[in-house]
């Protein structure tokens, strides 16, 4: 994948917020942004560079697995990723770029396919450069507006900028480090991603974990041309924060504990002068009294991830709280054409896994695609009885055992007995497809 992160872009960006800030000025409106953009180092850049399009879908149905779009959320959610099955044109050994079904796509749905797959895209690329940056560490992403949903009012008091995802950096047991991210994606061209990486850089600003100005994150927008290579621009934000520690009053929480919702008031404390009263500032800010409250909804939010998209309903519930929509997964067993359901499982390279499938077509072919997690993973997420004690989920045991496996996962992308492209990522979720023989 073309991967253009460099000073020129990070010019390009300051020169596009500049102009936009004028025009606003004149409108008496103003909006605050993420300043001193910088590149990706050169090694975690060429590091994101390869990338198997099975890969970025697997990432686009993963991140839409507790997206809401739709009342048939399980067919719903998985055709978001699975529709862009054919709109990638993965030659080997050539740069990734949309197939001929890709580009023939109408305005509005061009739109769409450019912001999800910009998603996919961008969040395996921000894995990748944390991974390099920390490789002792586990990467886990999350759905900004899921976590937030759980601590902040939504409404007329709250701010309409906000991250798109969370990269969780951790380790089991440890504090652990935040990067709020925007992604952003056009059919445009290159002066168009800097337009848009400008505005990401005001919804990354948005979300302040510790003191003021002190959050990394990152910021993409993913120009999908219809020739040429796709290529995601990137750029990072510097802070020394992001680290969610805990309090000697209220420090870290026990992971496998119940979530609850908190009422934190929207805004962010910002001391202008020393001997000033501090401003607040619109937007999100996680104070060191709710680091460990933000840490333990991080953590149960990405376990919720991983069951729905595995189908189980009931399993996912239990990791939300009820502003982040915990009833809405729960009512025993769905149809399988309205909800994702945890009843199939498949042996892939190896590996047995759990999850669920859904069958359908592509032009002339019928296509199945599986999603689900390792077996033996799921087993420590969903409850079970045991002599009449219900356990509800192992979640430190769970991220212990991932993190103990990261880089052990097979790299294949093809399973032979499958007949199919197989992708496993390192939180044990595996998405698998094949053509089904008629």
């Amino acid at each position: 994948m073309a991967v253009h992160s460099d000073p020129a872009l990070a010019g390009s960006v300051e020169k596009a917020a500049v102009k936009d800030d004028k025009r606003r000025e004149k409108k008496g409106d103003f909006l605050r942004r993420k300043d001193a953009l910088t590149p990706l180092p050169g090694a975690e850049a060429a590091r994101s560079g390869r990338l198997a399009a099975w890969q970025v879908l697997h990432e686009l149905a993963h991140a839409l697995s507790l997206s809401r779009q739709g009342a048939g959320r399980g067919l719903a959610e998985h055709w978001g990723s699975l529709k862009y099955s054919q709109a990638l044109d993965p030659v080997s050994g050539a740069y990734l770029k949309l197939s001929g079904e890709g580009k023939d796509t109408a305005r509005d749905y061009k739109r769409l396919q450019s912001r999800e797959l910009g998603q996919g895209i961008a969040l395996a690329v921000a894995k990748s450069a944390l991974r390099h940056r920390y490789p002792d560490h586990f990467v886990s992403i999350v759905s900004a507006d899921i976590v937030l949903r759980s601590g902040w009012p939504k409404g007329p008091s709250g701010f309409q900028y906000r991250p798109d995802f969370f990269a969780e950096v951790w380790k089991p047991g440890e504090p652990s480090r935040v990067f709020p991210i925007a992604s952003k994606g056009n059919h445009s061209g290159a002066k168009q991603s800097s337009v848009q990486l400008a505005s990401a850089s005001a919804h990354v600003e948005a979300m302040h974990i510790g003191a003021w100005n002190e959050t990394p994150c990152f910021v993409f927008s993913t120009e999908l041309p219809l020739e040429g290579p796709l290529t995601v621009h990137c750029l990072q934000g510097p802070g020394r924060g992001g680290w969610l520690h805990g309090t000697a009053e209220r420090p870290l929480r026990d992971l496998d504990g119940v979530a609850e919702n908190e009422n934190i008031p929207p805004g962010i404390l910002h001391v202008v002068e020393s001997d000033e009263a501090p401003v607040v500032e619109p937007g999100f800010q996680v104070r060191p009294e709710h680091q460990a409250w933000f840490q333990h909804v991080l953590a149960r939010t990405a376990t919720a991830a991983v069951t729905a998209f595995a189908g189980d309903g009931d399993t996912t519930a239990q990791y939300l709280t009820s502003r982040q929509g915990s009833r809405r997964y729960t009512g025993g067993f769905a149809h399988a054409a309205a909800g994702s359901v945890q009843d199939a499982q498949h042996e892939l390279l190896g590996i047995p896994f759990v999850g669920t499938d859904h069958v359908f077509r592509l032009n002339d072919q019928r296509v199945e695609a599986f999603t689900g997690v390792a077996a033996d993973l799921f087993a420590l997420l969903s409850p079970s009885t045991d002599e009449g004690h219900r356990d509800a989920g192992r979640v430190v045991e769970y991220r212990r055992t991932v993190h103990a496996r990261r880089g052990t996962w097979p790299e294949q992308t093809w399973d032979r007995p499958w007949r199919g492209p197989v992708s496993v990522q390192e939180d044990g979720t595996v998405l698998a497809m094949r053509v089904l023989r008629l």
